[in-house]
This record gives structure tokens, C-alpha cells and sequence, in this order.
């Protein structure tokens, strides 16, 4: 009998996750890595629990289906690389559906075999340039992001002649949102917050010390640093100090679903100490996206689990929404708000769902008088640069889709993701396209 066979008994315990074991030979061993394949992948095609999820399932299940005996030895290796291309870690499997995951005895941790497939690969192989370049989004923003650059850069990606050359050369699909890259980053526009005010009286309050160091990340910094300066404004609104890191770069995150480790350890060898040098000053550390939490708080306590900076970074990371319903359960959030939001849409990212904090965001724009905030939890089928792949538009659109179906019926006056990317795909799919990120809209809300 195979696993596949044996009958059904999920784990009602909570999923737990085992250390990454990047570092060890086994990892990058072949026949190892495909006989856990192997094993994992036959547990999938017995259950189908997630065929609704992201491509990757259905590759898995057509292939099998497509075999003369329907079942997994009949499926070509070649083939559980697309099944490995077609994941891009957004967690929802082993956090929602699965019920096989650690404790139970199968231990079955698909997205983490994808990361261990990857890692094998790209340690044997590299990666394509066009990949290299995607995922390489601190040294991109910087070079887009000068002045007369940005200008050529934005004109280029509002342009089909040199859409249709961007896919040619590094495979970014011509009807794919890309940002726009500001002139002024975050961290130039926020430059004062390096210094410390001299008027600050901060209060710590439920886990919160009341004053954050604000790690803007790539995105935030080089692409819509606004949503940085909303957030600043927040926090001051609320009290809270907010200041500037010396140095940051990029948390890891596109260079992990690469598969490309030492870049995400060098990453960390960055930005960790410069975060600890805060946290033991007392500061909580803030980001604007949910990648990049995610990262510090779930991705590098796995591969380091020995490492005690990662361990005290990880427990000083937050949500900024999170942040902001925490100091309002001990009383501590204004809530002298001059303007009414009306309906919200709101898209809850892949990112944010697994961190397992509930729906901070939908909480907190709930406390502004004559606001409701519809739900989507549904993925926006963006993924790091998966969703602006030629190779994979078709199946992100496909999964964007009953998302932005959503969005056009709820009628909202506004419509919002924590992941500006996520709402970027999604509102480029419905009949209103503009969106607007959370913090935006609280900022509106507070009048300041």
C-alpha cells in the first residue's frame, strides 16, 4: 500500500515547521531530493486538497492524469520541474489546506521541498540572467531610481514598442504591471529619521515598546516611498517614535525564490546586526509589506535556527497594522478620525495570511466611523515575479481573476492590498484599476 493509499487522518494539531537544513550535504543531494519528491508528490495526487491553490497542483495532477496507469511513476522527472517552476512559496498550502504537515507523520512541508528543489538547481545550474536581474531589486531601484533614469524607465514601461523588447530580452510579460521608480526614495524623502526627536515621549503598551525602526524594503523604498511617509505620519499621529536604519538592503525574499541562498544569507549578514543594534535599544522594527515580515520573522529563523541576532530580530518584527492593533487593545491608538472611508475591498496577500495574526488591517480601518471593509482572502496570482513572467501571465492572471470578479461586484469606493504588487495584478484585471494601499487610506481617514 502505498502512502497515497493509507487512509486519511489530518493532524488537528497546529502545523509546525522544521529548520531549513540548507547548509548540509544531504540537501543538494539528487537522488535524495527526488525520492522525497517522490514521496511527497504521491501523497499530493491521492489527497488533491489543493488543486484550487496556485499552478503548481494542477501541473502535478494533469501530468498524472495524463499518464496510461494514472499515477505517479508514469510522469517523466522533467516534468516535477515545472511543477517546482510553478511555486512560488507563498505558504497557503501548508498553512490552509494541507493536512499532512508536521506533526503528522507524513511531515509533509511542500513548500519547502519547491525551496530545497530550487536551491539544488541554482547551486548546480545558476540562473538565467533575465532571473538574475528580477530578483536583484535593490541594485534594479537604485540604478532605475536615479533622477533622469527614472524618468527613461517610466516612459519605457508605458511604452508597447519597449514592453514588447522588456519581454524579449528579460521575459517581463507586455501587459504585466511593473512599477513606476520615484526620483526620491523613502529613505532620502525620510532622511530626518535618523536623528532622534528631541520632543519624543514614547509608552510602551501590550508587547509594543512605542517606538520603531522602519525598514522601508525595496519596494517601499525605490517604488511608492509614499507609503512609507503614510506610515511615518501614523505612527507620529499616534505617538509612536519612528526612525531610520544607517543601512538596509533588500530582505531576501525574490533571492530566495530563486533558490539562491548565499545571497539571502548575505542579505541577512546585513541587515540583521544593524536591526539588533536597535532592538537592544528598545525599538520594535516595522515593514511595509508582507514579504519581506515574513521574512524576517518566519524564513531566516528557519535557516538559522542556531542563530540567536535572527532569533531576537524575528521577535522585534511586526506588521505595521498589527503594530497599530495591538497599541489600540491597550488603549494607546487615536481614534479622532475626521473623515469616513465608506466600502473597502480589501485583498488580504498570501504573505500576510500565513503569518497567522488574523486580519490586523481589516481591524483597524473597521475602527474608522461609517467604514466596512469587504474581505478577499484569495491570491492575487502576483508572487514576487512570478506574476510579471511571459512564461507563467497566463496562470497568474488565471488565478488573479475570481479576485478582481470580487472587486467589480463588491462596488467599494476604494479598493486596497497590503502588497501594492498584489493590488497593482488585481487592479489592472477589474473595470476600476485604481487601488489604494491601507495605509493611505488610514492616513485619509486621520485627516493628517
Amino acid at each position: 500500500m502505498t502512502e497515497a493509499e493509507k487512509p486519511r487522518e489530518g493532524s488537528l494539531e497546529a502545523p509546525t515547521r522544521h529548520p531549513i537544513d540548507w547548509q548540509s550535504p544531504e540537501y543538494y543531494d539528487q537522488e535524495a531530493l527526488f525520492g522525497e519528491l517522490d514521496r511527497v508528490f504521491d501523497i499530493c495526487h491521492g489527497c488533491r486538497r489543493c488543486f484550487s491553490l496556485c499552478n503548481a497542483f494542477p501541473t502535478l495532477f494533469d501530468a498524472i492524469d495524463a499518464t496510461d496507469e494514472g499515477e505517479l511513476e508514469g510522469v517523466p522527472r522533467e516534468t516535477y520541474w515545472e511543477v517546482v517552476d510553478q511555486c512560488y512559496l507563498c505558504d497557503m498550502c501548508y498553512m490552509s489546506k494541507c493536512p499532512y504537515v508536521p506533526p503528522h507523520e507524513w511531515d509533509v512541508d511542500f513548500p519547502h521541498l519547491m525551496l530545497r528543489a530550487k536551491a539544488q538547481r541554482f547551486r548546480e545550474q545558476g540562473a538565467p540572467l533575465r532571473d538574475r536581474v528580477l530578483s536583484a531589486t535593490d541594485q534594479v531601484g537604485s540604478i532605475a531610481g536615479v533622477p533622469v533614469v527614472a524618468e527613461v524607465v517610466n516612459a519605457a514601461n508605458g511604452n508597447m514598442a519597449a514592453r514588447l523588447l522588456l519581454e524579449k530580452t528579460l521575459g517581463v510579460a507586455r501587459d504585466a504591471p511593473v512599477p513606476r521608480y520615484e526620483a526620491r526614495p523613502a529613505r532620502k524623502r525620510l532622511a530626518k529619521l535618523r536623528q532622534p526627536r528631541g520632543d519624543a515621549t514614547v509608552e510602551p503598551a501590550n508587547g509594543t515598546t512605542g517606538k520603531v525602526i522602519l525598514f522601508t524594503t525595496c519596494y517601499g523604498n525605490y517604488n511608492l516611498p509614499q507609503m512609507c511617509e503614510d506610515l511615518v505620519a501614523i505612527y507620529r499621529h499616534n505617538g509612536i517614535e519612528v526612525r531610520l536604519a544607517a543601512t538596509e538592503q533588500c530582505c531576501g525574499m525574490p533571492k530566495l525564490e530563486l533558490g539562491d541562498l548565499k545571497s539571502v544569507e548575505a542579505a541577512k549578514n546585513v541587515n540583521v546586526p544593524e536591526l539588533l543594534a536597535w532592538v537592544e535599544q528598545g525599538y520594535d522594527i516595522v515593514a511595509p509589506v508582507p514579504s519581506c515580515v515574513l521574512m524576517f520573522k518566519q524564513e531566516l529563523p528557519l535557516m538559522f535556527p542556531d542563530d540567536d541576532q535572527v532569533a531576537r530580530v524575528a521577535e522585534a518584527f511586526f506588521d505595521p497594522f498589527h503594530y497599530l492593533h495591538l497599541r489600540h487593545r491597550a488603549g494607546k491608538l487615536r481614534t479622532d478620525f475626521s473623515q469616513a472611508l465608506g466600502k473597502v475591498a480589501y485583498q488580504v496577500p498570501c504573505h500576510l495570511r500565513v503569518q497567522n495574526i488574523g486580519l490586523k488591517t481589516r481591524d483597524v480601518l473597521a475602527l474608522v466611523p461609517d467604514t466596512t471593509v469587504e474581505v478577499i482572502e484569495r491570491c492575487s496570482g502576483h508572487d514576487g515575479t512570478y506574476g510579471v513572467k511571459a512564461r507563467f501571465r497566463e496562470a497568474a492572471v488565471r488565478i488573479a481573476t475570481p479576485v478582481a470578479r470580487r472587486v467589480d461586484k463588491a462596488g467599494a469606493d476604494h479598493f486596497c492590498s497590503d502588497c501594492p504588487m498584489a493590488a497593482a495584478q488585481v487592479g489592472g484585471l477589474t473595470s476600476r484599476e485604481a487601488h489604494t494601499h491601507p495605509l493611505r487610506l488610514l492616513r485619509s481617514a486621520y485627516g493628517i
